[in-house]
């Protein structure tokens, strides 16, 4: 009995996948959605054919549990004006895997792990109002600052995923201060949707220290988020984002910002806007956006999009511009030129050029000169 079970349930699943490659035109213009909120597998189907008598009750529990997940893997290679900088490598940036439970119609709880690096959500929502107008949230999930930080990198036309200026503003790893926190915290959000969708808010407070030290916060201080959206008309949408909040140093002066010790409890404000435009034949988003940490001052801007040439097929172009210390000079322009093909409904393969005007570690070094990349990937993403 068990092998049979296990053959049906292989069955299925391969039927499924089947059905789920079948559609390749339906890659075209994949909503801007994080992770948790990006389609799902129910598990109620899998129960009925490994034990198609199973109980109601069993049933009930199966429909209400959703699994998702992708992969991100490719080769980079990188010749640096720096030097010892230079990069030859096979890399799996993510694997990602992640379950949602439905447990009232209200109510759900999530959690997601990454097998490339550590857990990176578990949240519950909580739906006060019969429409979206008011959620509750709490745990740890991506904060709302910047427009692109809560984005899927499934759906993002970079394989560097974030632009410099996110990457470093909303901590998902090039800050050494703050350090590799995946643009994630663990507090509390009030957010929801108004007047049929086109206004959307989202009110966070936060420890401050992202998710490597989730035991406890390193400071008696909370950060407070606030992110809004403005969707005027189908497929266009303006987003606000700004922080207030401290830090707690992680490493000491660091080479963008000096003055910062170990330990130290600083000042660390974010501020942005955006603008985001989909469609079927092009893809299009820009966002300005800056900070202080301590006293140094961070800002830039950057444009991103993507055309669709022929089915399934679309090119893609980036211009990035962040200067990470604007008193000492220390900025970046970044130029992405490549191609991508969706060779399933959400499975795709990226080839890009990088240009980087400087090349540094984000901790001990930043030298201006030219910086050349190339950079392939795969993913291949279930939901």
């Amino acid at each position: 009995m068990k092998t049979k079970s296990l053959l049906s349930l292989t069955f299925y699943f391969l039927s499924f996948v089947c059905t789920f490659a079948a559609n390749p035109s339906e890659t075209e213009n994949e909503s801007r959605v994080d992770d948790a909120n990006s389609g799902n597998i129910t598990t109620e189907q899998m129960v009925k054919a490994v034990s198609p008598n199973a109980p109601d009750w069993a049933l009930d529990v199966a429909s209400r549990i959703k699994l998702h997940g992708y992969a991100h893997g490719g080769y980079y290679y990188k010749h640096s004006s720096h030097a010892d900088a230079d990069i030859n490598s096979f890399e799996t940036k993510r694997t990602l895997f992640w379950v949602d439970a439905q447990i009232t119609p209200c109510w759900s709880f999530l959690f997601m792990h990454d097998f490339n690096s550590i857990v990176q959500e578990f949240y519950t929502d909580f739906r006060v109002t019969n429409n979206k107008a008011l959620t509750l949230r709490l745990g740890q999930f991506k904060t709302g600052v910047t427009m692109e930080n809560p984005w899927s990198p499934t759906s993002m036309e970079a394989i560097d995923v974030y632009s410099e200026g996110v990457t470093y503003l909303a901590g998902c790893g090039s800050d050494p201060l703050y350090g590799v926190q995946y643009g994630r915290d663990l507090g509390f959000s009030v957010r929801g949707e108004l007047a049929k969708g086109k206004f959307a808010y989202d009110l966070e407070i936060l420890n401050g220290q992202g998710i490597q030290n989730v035991k406890r916060d390193l400071n008696n201080k909370k950060d407070f988020v606030a992110r809004l959206e403005y969707r005027p008309f189908t497929g266009f949408n303006i987003v606000a984002t700004g922080q207030l909040g401290w830090g707690n140093a992680l490493v000491a002066a660091p080479v963008f910002c000096p003055t910062v010790n170990l330990g130290d409890n600083y000042r660390r404000n974010r501020y942005s806007i955006g603008v985001d435009y989909k469609s079927k034949p092009f893809n299009v988003h820009g966002e300005f956006l800056g900070g202080k940490d301590d006293c140094t001052v961070s800002r830039g801007a950057y444009v991103t999009g993507s055309v669709r040439l022929f089915n399934n097929f679309d090119v893609v172009a980036s211009y990035d511009f962040f200067n990470f210390n604007v008193d000492d000079k220390m900025d970046m322009h970044k130029i992405i030129a490549g191609v991508q093909y969706w060779f399933f409904k959400k499975c795709r393969f990226q080839v890009q050029y990088i240009y980087k005007s400087a090349d540094t570690d984000y901790r001990t070094f930043f030298s201006h000169g030219k910086n050349h990349a190339v950079m392939a990937q795969m993913q291949i993403r279930f939901n």
